[in-house]
This record gives C-alpha cells, sequence and structure tokens, in this order.
C-alpha cells in the first residue's frame, strides 16, 4: 500500500496545499524512508506510517483536493488491515 500511495501522490497535477507535504517530490521522500524500512527487515513506527493514512491526513488531503478521494480509501482500507496484522490493536 506505500508503494500505492507513491503512484497516487505522483499524479501530475495533485494539490498539496492542504496537505503538509510540500509537493510530491517530499511525500515521495517520506514514503520512500518507510519502505526502505521495511526492506531492511525493520518495522517502521507505528505513527510514522498511520498519519500517512489517516483520515485528514496528508495522503487524504492531497487525495481530495485532486479527484482520487476513492482511491485513497481503497488503499485506507488496506493499510487499516495490514496496521492490525503488523501493530495489533490499541
Amino acid at each position: 500500500m506505500l508503494e500505492s500511495a507513491i503512484e497516487l501522490i505522483q499524479i501530475p497535477d495533485n494539490d498539496f496545499i492542504w496537505s503538509y507535504w510540500e509537493d510530491a517530490k517530499q511525500a515521495k521522500a517520506e514514503i520512500d524512508k518507510l519502505i526502505s524500512i521495511l526492506q531492511s527487515g525493520e518495522l517502521p513506527e507505528r505513527v510514522e506510517v498511520a498519519v500517512v493514512f489517516a483520515p485528514t491526513g496528508p495522503l487524504q488531503e492531497v487525495s481530495i483536493n485532486s479527484g482520487w478521494s476513492e482511491a485513497f480509501l481503497k488503499v485506507a482500507e488496506k493499510y487499516d488491515r495490514v496496521e492490525q496484522i503488523l501493530w495489533g490493536s490499541s
């Protein structure tokens, strides 16, 4: 789902105005960092990943302003399932 998020944030003409990301480059750098942690066999801090997919989080803000909120919801649903597997409920 992180790779799906990268695909979405790289859609041309995305609007980052309400996101804490300045642009696609900054968003990709943050998500790439999380992917690198996972690829190294480590688990990133839950909050670092959760904030990306959170309601009113940066990815949802970009999705709403850019016209792909349905795609965001599908990726966020996958994240919710993975979150439970990796970190359990709290």
